[in-house]
């Protein structure tokens, strides 16, 4: 028996080396090109925007129908491979960004950048929500506050990871970042506070320093609190997977406005649009505006709504140099987003 088995593994050996003897040149290329298509490298590649209608990710209760339609802006961004990588030199309109421009510490992982990207989803949504009812005038209450470690820096040791989300510091639970603040100003540079948090679905705690910055001391981490709404009437928001980050905070809170209230906004128009929506209601400039004026205009969008920063000036640029077809108006802030379109005729 032992002696079959032997003669068995010579046999598929001399046959495997005989192979590879004869094929080697194929096995070099479907080697090669295995790697090329595959391999991942150190880049993402933006390829391009386009625009998505955010009615479909926004149930609100009774809503009013708008006869146009609220659009995101994005951009199209692959995690880059050798193919795509070399690709991106013969394009000339596809953008090479190394992943660690996403980083904010050489030690973050891919996971920590596509987590800290969804948190400012939710965040975006919480700020819409309560922006589009308080100016129409409906009925919203806070129901929780979750707040998350979202970065942190390797000159703190504080013990704490991005993903992390605190429960209470020295025992005591606030609903707001300021508040935790105001209580660790309360305290002595060097004190060890003890932190609550809960990772990976466990609860524990750690110890960490505070370290003065300027008149404060810290933890030194990032933070971001995600809100959570009961509204009359109710809403619900579901974004694809694929989507994250918070530049559709201005679309997404003119269109909750629009079903909330009888006049519409869209004027029966395609409208466009990029920014974020910040806590006191301003609208903040966002990356990549080029690759999405460019995509609404390929969408056929009548017009494209950008924060009035540099954003709003390198879409006008833009416009210039390539002659577009589409009217492109900056805004401050949600307000004044909100009357611009009100009166709106178009050209």
């Amino acid at each position: 028996m032992l002696k079959k088995v032997k003669d068995f593994l010579e046999t598929v050996s001399y046959i495997i080396l005989d192979f590879i003897k004869t094929e080697y040149k194929f096995l070099i290329i479907t080697l090669l090109t295995f790697i090329i298509f595959t391999a991942p490298v150190n880049y993402y590649i933006i390829v391009g925007g386009g625009t998505s209608d955010i009615n479909s990710r926004i149930e609100v209760e009774d809503a009013y129908k708008a006869k146009g339609s609220f659009n995101i802006s994005y951009v199209t961004e692959l995690k880059a491979t050798v193919l795509s990588y070399l690709v991106s030199y013969l394009k000339k309109d596809w953008k090479r960004v190394k992943m660690d421009d996403y980083k904010y510490e050489e030690s973050e992982s891919v996971d920590d950048i596509e987590f800290r990207s969804d948190i400012s989803l939710d965040n975006a949504n919480a700020t819409a929500i309560k922006w589009a009812y308080t100016l129409a005038n409906k009925s919203y209450k806070e129901t929780s506050s979750k707040i998350y470690v979202t970065s942190t820096f390797s000159e703190y040791k504080n013990n704490l990871l991005v993903q992390d989300e605190i429960l209470s510091i020295d025992g005591k639970h606030f609903n707001d970042i300021s508040d935790y603040q105001n209580y660790l100003n309360s305290l002595q540079k060097n004190q060890q506070v003890t932190i609550k948090i809960k990772r990976k679905n466990k609860v524990k705690e750690v110890q960490a320093k505070l370290y003065q910055s300027d008149d404060r001391l810290i933890l030194g981490v990032l933070l971001e609190v995600v809100k959570s709404y009961e509204t009359k009437p109710k809403i619900t928001i579901k974004f694809k997977e694929s989507e994250s980050g918070p530049s559709g905070g201005l679309i997404t809170t003119l269109d909750i406005y629009n079903k909330l209230t009888k006049k519409d906004l869209t004027h029966s128009l395609k409208i466009a649009g990029t920014g974020t929506i910040e806590a006191d209601g301003s609208i903040g400039e966002i990356g990549e505006v080029k690759y999405k004026l460019l995509g609404a205009v390929a969408d056929k969008a009548d017009l494209f709504l950008v924060p009035k920063t540099n954003n709003y000036d390198e879409c006008l640029k833009v416009k210039k140099e390539k002659n577009l077809k589409i009217d492109i108006i900056g805004v401050s802030n949600i307000q004044e987003a909100i009357d611009i379109l009100n009166n709106y005729h178009q050209k």
